[in-house]
């Protein structure tokens, strides 16, 4: 299904998403420092490679035997735990959705356009924190591969490859073709560097068997947000009526007058996302969800504190 009114924000523009940098400034990506072990303090959720060894020190009850540094516990013959922090360089994927189901939009903009400026906002708080920003773009026949890269330079690499997308302007590349968000999964998993931070960004309409096996492989040695971007006539349809609506090969008929249909559409949506929370869930993922009605940066601020506390 598609859709949009005229003042509404239908694609974006390389302008529009630069204009997101200052805003990026609130946005909470770092962990910080980080205690192995020790009851209290921060436990961080990145995986592999994304901390690194900082120090030892002395071994306080409720500490992970775990993290036990039994090379210094010998040399002192004092228990010794050991400290990691998180790596200063930790590459930020963002992996983008610009299928046909995204250009849906009846509030402030299409979920396409939600969509880029989550990821926006995302690599500019990434640029500011000194990560590296890389990614994948993709479409059901096109999809962009960006490389991370540091500073402003790569952030505005990935802004132009959101930008440029075809999805945006050609009809001919909002055809059907299965598995395409399995394939992007795929690529990202093979592109992504153990301990980096990935965000998926998507409706996650449709995906098959295969996509939602890459989600928890991309779990066990990454830390994943999910952002479920959604249209508030998903959830709900609009007061009774007869509506016209098309799907970018033909229009159909959607009788809101029908309560059963009303109840079916609202039913099939909460469905949809159960299974998104049961998905992450068994992915060790973190789930946010955004309506095209909202502002992302209120979204992200108030997710990414909520996930932060959590861990």
């Amino acid at each position: 299904m598609q859709g949009g009114r005229v003042n509404e924000a239908v694609e974006v523009t390389v302008p529009m998403l630069v204009r997101l940098s200052r805003d990026a400034a609130s946005l909470p990506l770092r962990a910080g420092r980080i205690l192995a072990g020790r009851g209290g303090d921060y436990q961080s959720p990145f995986k592999g490679r994304g901390i690194e060894f900082d120090e030892s020190r002395p071994y306080q009850p409720g500490d992970d035997i775990r993290n036990i540094d039994w090379r210094v516990t010998a040399r002192t013959d004092r228990p010794h735990t050991k400290v990691f922090r998180e790596e200063r360089e930790r590459p930020v994927f963002l992996w983008v959705d610009l299928r046909p189901s995204m250009f849906l939009g009846t509030r402030r903009c299409y979920k396409a356009v939600a969509a880029a400026e989550t990821a926006g906002l995302l690599a500019w708080s990434a640029e500011r924190h000194g990560d590296r920003v890389g990614g994948v773009v993709f479409s059901e026949q096109t999809h962009h591969e960006i490389r991370p890269e540091r500073g402003r330079r790569g952030v505005l690499r990935f802004i132009r490859q959101v930008v440029g997308h075809p999805a945006w302007r050609s009809a001919e590349h909002r055809g059907a073709a299965a598995g395409a968000a399995g394939r992007a999964l795929m690529r990202l998993r093979r592109v992504a560097r153990p301990g980096s931070l990935v965000f998926l960004i998507s409706d996650f309409r449709g995906l098959d068997e295969q996509a939602w096996t890459e989600v928890p492989r991309l779990s066990r040695h990454h830390d994943v947000v999910m952002i479920f971007v959604h249209d508030p006539v998903e959830r709900r349809l609009p007061p009774p009526g007869v509506y016209r609506v098309s799907d970018g090969g033909g229009e159909h008929e959607l009788d809101a007058f029908d309560p059963s249909v009303v109840e079916g559409h609202s039913r099939r949506f909460e469905e949809h996302l159960d299974q998104l929370r049961g998905h992450a869930r068994a992915a060790g993922a973190f789930l946010i969800t955004c309506s095209t009605g909202d502002l992302p940066l209120q979204v992200l601020q108030t997710a990414l504190m909520t996930r932060r506390r959590r861990s």
